[in-house]
């Protein structure tokens, strides 16, 4: 089914388990678009820019396409010229900078409404992720510049009085290397301690840099207010106002529960907000809805990720091909 605009198959999220999808129905001669808010690998494009994956590279690998880096796990450069060539070589047709604002089901049709067109399709997935949306401190004065709910890279932080706000890995690390590349860091965390998930190789580092003071930290701590050149902390110890230039707010990302509700789509009643869908076929309680990737997991984002997800994408043009026969 292809006219104008009319597809078998409508990808929402252009991340590595979105064009894993685009692959596969290219496979099963299934018309299909794949539409994105951002630009191709959206959310790996806004990782740190000198950030290495877990993972080693085969299994990043999508559509047979191999992937070869020059160290034993590929960084984030060559991540993205990657899925560059993966898009180039399967030739995906992909729509880019086109967000999504809307989802209706009606006839046996989804009605895909963007901020450049409308679309039809006999069926969806939503291949999200969840890193386009930061948690907010919800504290007076984040919205000022200085205020940062993404990192790049430590350069603009030498010689500048930072807070790092978190304790899992990412916190962790921009504490640590922004530290080593000449800022001043002090840490505010709601917990009593760094987090036990925190790489086993990298915990004892940042618990030793807290000891010998080279690093401030305040545990069982949170901020209070953000103003121009400084921040109140509200500590064990009593409220507290410390001079700072920029605030790295570390605190986690989720995924679009608001954009799923309005789809249709039903959760559990448990503490993850795990979205309802079926293991063997990836469908949602919304007929021909599916869920890939990261997304199937709601708040627990670490359960899913490249390597152990780009299997949704078979999964899901399996059912896709049985019900159309």
């Amino acid at each position: 089914m292809q006219s104008e605009n009319q597809y078998d198959i409508v990808i929402i999220g252009a991340g590595p388990i979105g064009l894993a999808c685009g692959i596969e129905a290219n496979k099963a001669g299934l018309s299909y678009l794949i539409i994105e808010k951002g630009c191709l690998v959206n959310s790996l494009y806004h990782y740190p820019l000198n950030m290495t994956f877990f993972s080693t590279s085969e299994r990043l690998e999508i559509g047979d396409v191999p992937f070869i880096s020059h160290g034993p796990k590929p960084n984030r450069a060559e991540s993205l010229e990657y899925y560059r060539r993966v898009c180039s070589t399967w030739q995906l047709n992909v729509k880019l900078y086109e967000e999504v604002k809307s989802v209706t089901t009606e006839n046996g049709f989804h009605n895909i409404t963007t901020q450049k067109g409308n679309y039809k399709a006999k069926a969806i997935i939503l291949s999200l992720g969840f890193y386009d949306l930061p948690y907010l401190l919800n504290v007076p004065g984040e919205d000022l510049q200085k205020v940062k709910h993404y990192y790049d890279e430590p350069h603009p932080y030498f010689g500048q009085n930072i807070i790092v706000v978190g304790a899992a890995n990412s916190a962790v690390d921009v504490a640590l290397e922004t530290y080593r590349k000449g800022a001043f860091v002090t840490m505010v965390i709601r917990e009593s301690a760094i987090l036990d998930s925190v790489k086993y190789w990298v915990k004892p580092d940042i618990e030793n840099r807290i000891k010998e003071g080279s690093i401030k930290a305040y545990f069982n701590s949170e901020i209070q207010e953000i103003k121009q050149t400084s921040v109140i902390i509200k500590t064990p110890q009593g409220i507290l106002e410390i001079q700072n230039d920029f605030v790295l707010a570390m605190t986690g990302y989720q995924p679009p529960f608001d954009f799923m509700q309005a789809c249709g789509i039903k959760f559990q009643n448990d503490e993850f907000h795990t979205p309802i869908y079926d293991e063997k076929s990836m469908e949602t309680n919304v007929r021909s809805l599916y869920l890939a990737g990261v997304v199937c997991g709601g708040l627990k984002t670490n359960k899913w990720f490249i390597e152990n997800s780009r299997v949704h994408a078979e999964m899901i043009m399996e059912h896709v091909k049985n019900r159309t026969n």
